[in-house]
């Protein structure tokens, strides 16, 4: 007998918060060592524009720069 779907959804949204915390952690350490808020991850769920926004990040003068060149 096959159970039903939804008997597995905690186990599912389980597995789907340990991925979404080991994503978002480490992306947060490195905004904040870049220098930049950790909030800016939030931008990575929406689509398109995350994409772009990870071009802007790689080619922009980041703020620990700044910071540094000043001292």
């Amino acid at each position: 007998m096959m159970e039903p779907i939804h008997a597995y959804a905690s186990v599912h949204w389980g597995i789907g918060l340990i991925g979404f915390l080991l994503f978002c952690i480490p992306s947060v350490k490195i905004l904040h060592k870049a220098g930049y808020s950790g909030w800016w991850i939030i931008v990575s769920f929406i689509p398109l524009v995350n994409i772009i926004l990870y071009w802007v990040f790689a080619f922009a003068r980041w703020p620990l720069e700044d910071r540094a060149a000043t001292q």
